[in-house]
């Protein structure tokens, strides 16, 4: 199709609420999108200038534009959550899941059996999830059980059946699981109303079994039927105990579904939470893979339409972190205090969590994938133009202005790579003077690594504020180099950012990963130019009072310090002492030096 006609498609779109769907020249399907008004939102396609590549890729491939209208914008939701599950666009993030999660079966069927199932057959029966955890499936059934005695066996209990004495109570009947319906000794009006129980159970309601075992407690207790009565308080004890542990916010807030998101560079975490009077009754977390930068709230509100179908979800009302727009049939809350927002931070604390969980999974089962999305975060966080695969950190030490060196480490990938770290004696400059040194030693590395036409960083971090910026900058435009590598400053106090230019810094989240790999790289050059700089002030110490004895060389020193354990006692030992050591002509050397030393202090 010519532009002149996707043109004319554009601008004959209807302003109605719909579901547009972009084609390429081979009319396969690139993406699905939802809009309130069809026309103002896919002309914003070819209108702006997007920032994204993947973006800036989808417009360039359309070649057909393809809509359907809605009445309303909850069916223009459904409908594109329902065509991107269907045909798999592109561009289009992935809102599928595989599992098969268990639901609680209660049974069509006379005397109802309750059990574990993955499998919904459309017989009448009453399906109670699905469950995220087969754990809590099993955790419901076990209190269930404890609480209820409840039929387990497969039989037809027709009353005509159980009349014409077809069936005889089993093993569970004499261990007091099951009141036996089979020979007729339990009525169909108690097992109904345990099922009644059940069900609110099931809900997250606890109220109703707790007033209802209170009053049979009683009756037993008048009737001084004290043993049916101990029974009957220690169902009360389970039920009290399991519902002091479902119950993490105010009972009131009873059928709401909660959801969060937190995202990086490449990929969404949303978690779901689904209260009933209080208790969470369903946790569930998913991934989505980002393909055009889509924003945390184009990802809350895919996530909110396809979950709540996912599991069948009745609630009206939503909480949730910020504004969404997933239809006008839902209340939206967007709690600023209480236990309402206390239950969205541990919703956003449940999708940070499990955030944390993937990059330890991807770092072991996949590094290339955590190494990428690392990259791809640092690019984001640092506002580079290329993400920094290669970076290098540069660090001075002159304690007490004596011996001043600096070090320079590097990193690939995000980790040390320590067979290229670098260490620097300070030529051209006397005394203290941190911003003179790191101009010299930023000069040094870069002429050094353009003159053997080594590979430049993308990256250089100075340890220090604006002040080393600036001369680590005048190093790189001596040699023509400024734009060429990114460079920032790094002040100590509070992890200020400072980029050349601005004198506002930027400040990174503390737990940023990306911040992580800058203190670590500030870190390992701050203690490789310690470690080098003590070397040299130990070497120096020993040169003044060993080193300088005539005729006394390397080896000697080694020995007499390797037996006398400092330069102290080496001055304080007899000549005997010595040539035990080092023989008579050494020794008689080094007992002279040391003799004239203190000779000479006598005087003095």
């Amino acid at each position: 199709m010519e532009a002149a006609t996707l043109d004319i498609q554009i601008k004959t779109l209807p302003t109605s609420p719909g579901v547009y769907q972009y084609y390429d020249k081979d009319d396969k399907l690139l993406y699905v999108g939802k809009a309130k008004n069809l026309k103002k939102r896919v002309t914003s396609y070819f209108t702006k200038n997007h920032d994204n590549y993947k973006t800036k890729l989808l417009v360039k491939k359309i070649y057909n534009i393809k809509h359907i209208v809605v009445e309303t914008e909850t069916d223009a939701l459904l409908l594109e959550n329902n065509l991107i599950k269907k045909y798999l666009p592109r561009f289009n993030v992935m809102l599928k899941d595989d599992k098969t999660y268990p639901w609680i079966c209660i049974k069509k069927e006379r005397f109802s059996r309750i059990f574990l199932t993955r499998t919904l057959i459309k017989d009448g029966s009453e399906y109670f999830g699905p469950y995220t955890s087969v754990k809590t499936v099993h955790t419901l059934l076990d209190l269930i059980k404890e609480l209820y005695p409840l039929r387990t066996c497969t039989y037809d209990l027709s009353q005509e059946k159980i009349n014409n004495g077809k069936y005889k109570v089993c093993l569970e009947y004499h261990l007091g699981n099951c009141k036996g319906p089979c020979e007729d000794l339990q009525e169909e009006k108690e097992y109904t109303e345990n099922l009644e129980a059940i069900r609110q159970i099931v809900k997250g309601n606890f109220k109703e079994s707790l007033i209802r075992f209170k009053d049979q407690m009683m009756v037993h207790a008048e009737k001084m039927e004290f043993e049916d009565a101990q029974r009957i308080k220690e169902k009360i004890e389970i039920l009290e105990k399991y519902q002091a542990k479902s119950t993490v916010v105010n009972p009131k807030i009873s059928n709401v579904d909660v959801f969060s998101v937190i995202s990086d560079e490449s990929y969404g975490y949303i978690n779901f939470l689904q209260l009933s009077h209080g208790s969470i009754i369903r946790s569930h977390t998913t991934e989505i893979k980002k393909k055009l930068d889509e924003s945390d709230k184009e990802l809350l509100e895919l996530a909110i339409i396809d979950i709540r179908q996912r599991f069948s979800s009745m609630s009206r009302e939503i909480f949730v972190p910020f504004e969404v727009d997933v239809g006008e049939k839902l209340k939206i809350t967007i709690p600023q205090l209480g236990d309402k927002k206390k239950i969205v931070d541990l919703s956003l604390r449940n999708a940070k969590y499990y955030r944390q969980e993937r990059f330890k999974q991807i770092k072991i089962m996949d590094p290339d994938r955590h190494i990428k999305r690392l990259m791809a975060q640092m690019k984001k966080d640092l506002r580079l133009s290329e993400e920094p695969r290669h970076i290098e950190c540069f660090d001075n030490s002159n304690i007490q202005g004596t011996n001043p060196v600096a070090a320079c480490v590097v990193f690939k990938n995000g980790k040390p790579s320590k067979k290229e770290y670098r260490k620097f004696n300070i030529k051209t400059v006397e005394g203290a003077n941190d911003f003179a040194s790191m101009e010299e030693v930023v000069y040094r590395r870069y002429k050094r690594l353009t003159e053997e036409e080594q590979p430049l960083p993308q990256l250089i971090i100075v340890d220090g504020g604006k002040g080393q910026l600036s001369s680590g900058l005048k190093a790189l435009e001596e040699l023509g180099l400024r734009g060429k590598i990114a460079i920032v400053g790094i002040a100590k106090r509070l992890e200020e950012i400072y980029y050349p230019g601005d004198s506002i810094p930027l400040y990174l989240d503390k737990k940023s990963e990306s911040l992580k790999v800058i203190q670590h790289l500030r870190n390992e050059a701050h203690r490789f130019g310690i470690t080098f700089h003590r070397q040299k002030r130990s070497k120096a110490a020993l040169e003044t009072e060993l080193d300088l004895i005539p005729g006394i060389g390397e080896k000697t020193v080694v020995e007499l310090l390797k037996h006398f354990r400092s330069v102290k006692r080496i001055s304080e030992a007899s000549l005997e002492e010595l040539i035990e050591v080092i023989g008579n002509s050494r020794a008689t050397k080094v007992y002279n030096y040391y003799l004239s030393k203190k000779n000479k202090g006598g005087k003095t």
